[in-house]
């Protein structure tokens, strides 16, 4: 059983809080809420200032949209080096899926996302960014008080966690 809480208004985005219950019926430490990024606002930006405006430090985001611009970011791991492309077209963002962390005292986020073009085709891979163009209706869960941090590792050259 959920009930939903008043929603909340941003410049970037509105959302509610949804009342989670373990098995057992006890409400838990974590907390659930739904979110949608205002239209014509950048993906991440958005998420980014939620995460911040509720103090969100180590968690999941899920989601779908859809946007008119999107940068992908692919690691080349033999090299050590991000190859970043944009795609600036009208897509649906069938699938966000990342997760919520800390590097450096701010809020840092690790999602991918998959689109859909116009020919059915997809693209996807690591979400640098995105265009909202229509609505960007997220889930993000809070963990509650658990952190995880990022530090950077030598011998792949990613932000790696750090417990």
């Amino acid at each position: 059983m959920a009930f939903l809480f008043q929603k909340k208004e941003h410049p970037l985005f509105s959302y509610t809080r949804v009342r989670r219950y373990s098995s057992n019926l006890f409400e838990d430490a974590n907390r659930r809420y739904i979110v949608s990024i205002r239209n014509h606002v950048e993906l991440m930006d958005g998420l980014k200032a939620f995460c911040e405006h509720l103090g969100i430090r180590c968690g999941q985001v899920t989601g779908i949209g859809a946007a008119s611009k999107a940068t992908f970011r692919m690691y080349d791991p033999a090299t050590k080096q991000y190859v970043d492309k944009t795609f600036e077209e009208q897509m649906e963002i069938t699938n966000i899926t990342g997760n919520i962390s800390e590097k450096d005292r701010e809020v840092y986020l690790h999602v991918h996302a998959t689109c859909s073009r116009a020919d059915y085709s997809c693209i996807g891979g690591h979400l640098l960014s995105a265009r909202i163009n229509g609505a960007c209706e997220l889930l993000v869960d809070s963990f509650g008080d658990t952190t995880a941090n990022r530090r950077p590792d030598d011998e792949t050259g990613l932000n790696l966690y750090e417990f």
